[in-house]
């Protein structure tokens, strides 16, 4: 592929990455609620349930859920009721103290299953994917599924890296949080609104 082509699907890559969806905002919410590590492991989640996006794309599989209203209905509902059982832990853990570093092995393992499983029940990133990475193939130059594999991974990297930022940031936001005892004993509660949010905003996505 073309550098150029790559720079501008790399440039449109990161613009769609840092507006304001679910992915991002369930990795805000991790870092605040928990800690800067606890969003890096669940960014890799979401970056491995972006590996089955973007071969759902290359073998026609997003396609096949764009068509069917039926499939599209299902991954969503699926995704939405998984985010608002989350919402529904995090509201009844809300009295619950937070400490620095509380979290161990099998914690992150359950943080990055999480990760998974909110991206992959997430049918808007097929479609998402569907959408957009066409629109940077050049068919002249053939090996159309390569092509878009490539762009793919490209698109996963740079996911990646942004929300590692992001987690390093709001990690900064929690170590100030938990200075403040009012504000830190509503984090469970802040992070349940943002996974009520978050589920609401999949079930209504529309194909």
């Amino acid at each position: 592929m073309e550098i150029s082509t790559l720079m501008a699907f790399l440039g449109a890559a990161i613009i769609l990455t840092l507006m304001p969806g679910p992915d991002n905002l369930f990795v805000l919410a991790q870092s605040i609620a928990q800690d800067k590590k606890a969003g890096i492991v669940t960014s890799l989640g979401l970056c491995t349930g972006l590996l089955v996006h973007i071969s759902a794309a290359v073998l026609g599989i997003s396609a096949i859920i764009y068509q069917s209203t039926v499939v599209f209905s299902i991954v969503k509902f699926a995704g939405a009721a998984y985010l608002l059982y989350l919402a529904w832990q995090s509201f009844r853990a809300k009295g619950d103290p937070f400490t620095l570093n509380q979290q161990n092995t099998q914690a992150y393992v359950a943080l990055y299953k999480k990760g998974i499983l909110m991206n992959v029940l997430n049918p808007k990133v097929s479609l998402f994917f569907l959408a957009l990475l066409p629109q940077f193939i050049n068919p002249v130059q053939g090996h159309i599924a390569l092509q878009m594999f490539i762009l793919g991974i490209v698109f996963l990297v740079q996911a990646l890296v942004l929300f590692s930022l992001i987690s390093i940031f709001a990690g900064k936001v929690r170590t100030f949080i938990i200075g403040k005892p009012a504000i830190a004993k509503r984090l469970n509660t802040i992070q349940g609104v943002l996974f009520t949010f978050i589920g609401i905003q999949i079930a209504l996505s529309k194909q």
